[in-house]
């Protein structure tokens, strides 16, 4: 693989920790604010709608700019947020400044998915960009629990300063790495790639994106709280096991790339199915402390096992001057599924007579429905192959 590729890989673990690590944190913030573990929650559906927002704004703005300083550009909001983060008084200022860090999350993937692509031959593309999302997946694996650990030892904002330095090392190896490429020589109006959501295969891979990562985060956001109540481990073991999340990110990830190189709509169905058996059964996982270490480990592998074929789906219905567009909007989707799996968790939490327990089963029923609108997509793509005129 191009060198290129690692040094978006190192971009993308710098985001992966920024956005994952408050899930370890929610109890030191929300004591430090005096905020619920809900409202504390809320931290990472702000996050997830940044994301959703500066996808198009960002995306259309720097559609037309050369990829490797729109990326460098990217990776210094992202910087700059962070270190809002770390000098934020107030919870208020807190959420702006994560809304503001998550702002250039879904256009580094959506321009870096599309220049992973070009890369490498057309048989590996799902490889290449499972490869820069492995970047993410590392964070869980490291960055995570590390910055769980710094931020229970030495203060929550000790791990914002520390993912700011990341930033600054990533913005280094971009500009060292990437190969420099000339503006998109193009003269349609940047409104023109919107056109791409005219066509139903990019909405529908958009909506499976959506419920599918809805079912993972509506789990793993509070998976703080459920493995404290539920399960009976100690805070200090969250961090420790955060690290077989991660491993479990890292493994379905490549895992994904590599079944979608090789069968594009078997691995977009299987992946999305085998996503429901794990939350389906992780209800009753958690009340063994063996068992919930190693569900939590398969939340992992069948979450991102999901990544690299629906990624790879948009992009292929997407051909043409629209593809970083719908590149950002299916990270959109993935952190949108995020806003509102966090969401539906906090209101089962809330709402219901069971409260923690209650959380995984809710949230099986979200990949079941991501399912169905694959496999519309797909029988609507094969309907529409085989009466197109030859």
């Amino acid at each position: 693989m191009p060198l290129a590729l690692y040094a978006l890989t190192i971009g993308a673990f710098g985001i992966g920790v920024t956005e994952f690590v408050i899930m370890g944190l929610l109890l030191d913030v929300g004591h430090d604010f005096n905020v619920s573990v809900s409202k504390a929650g809320l931290l990472i559906s702000g996050y997830a709608l940044g994301v959703v927002a500066g996808a198009p704004l960002l995306t259309g703005w720097m559609s037309r700019w050369p990829q490797k300083k729109a990326l460098i550009a990217l990776m210094l909001i992202f910087t700059i947020g962070n270190i809002a983060c770390a000098l934020a008084p107030t919870y208020g200022l807190l959420m702006t400044a994560r809304v503001v860090t998550a702002l250039a999350h879904g256009t580094f993937f959506g321009i870096g998915s599309v220049l992973a692509t070009s890369l490498v031959p057309a048989e590996r593309r799902a490889s290449a960009v499972a490869l820069m999302f492995t970047g993410l997946t590392v964070a869980n694996v490291l960055g995570v629990p590390f910055g769980t650990w710094l931020g229970q030892h030495y203060g929550w904002r000790a791990t914002f300063w520390a993912v700011g330095l990341i930033g600054v090392a990533a913005m280094t190896v971009l500009a060292a790495f990437v190969p420099h490429t000339e503006a998109p020589k193009t003269t349609d109006d940047w409104k023109a790639d919107f056109k791409i959501f005219t066509r139903r295969p990019v909405l529908l891979g958009l909506l499976t994106t959506v419920l599918g990562f809805a079912g993972v985060f509506a789990v793993f956001t509070y998976i703080a709280p459920l493995l404290t109540t539920i399960t009976g481990f100690s805070e200090g073991a969250v961090a420790p096991i955060l690290l077989v999340f991660g491993g479990g990110l890292v493994l379905g990830n490549l895992l994904g790339g590599r079944l979608a190189d090789k069968n594009l709509i078997g691995a977009l169905l299987g992946s999305v199915i085998a996503l429901f058996v794990v939350l389906a059964l992780m209800g009753l996982a958690l009340h063994d402390k063996i068992a919930a270490v190693v569900f939590v480990g398969l939340l992992g592998v069948t979450g991102f096992a999901t990544v690299p074929p629906l990624q790879i789906w948009v992009l292929s219905k997407a051909e043409g001057s629209g593809q970083s567009l719908a590149s950002s909007f299916n990270i959109a989707a993935f952190n949108l599924g995020n806003a509102i799996g966090a969401g539906i968790g906090g209101a089962v939490i809330a709402g219901s007579l069971h409260g923690l327990n209650a959380v995984p089963y809710v949230a099986a029923i979200l990949p079941v429905s991501a399912f169905a609108v694959a496999w519309l997509a797909i029988r609507l793509e094969r309907k529409a192959a085989i009466s197109a005129p030859v």
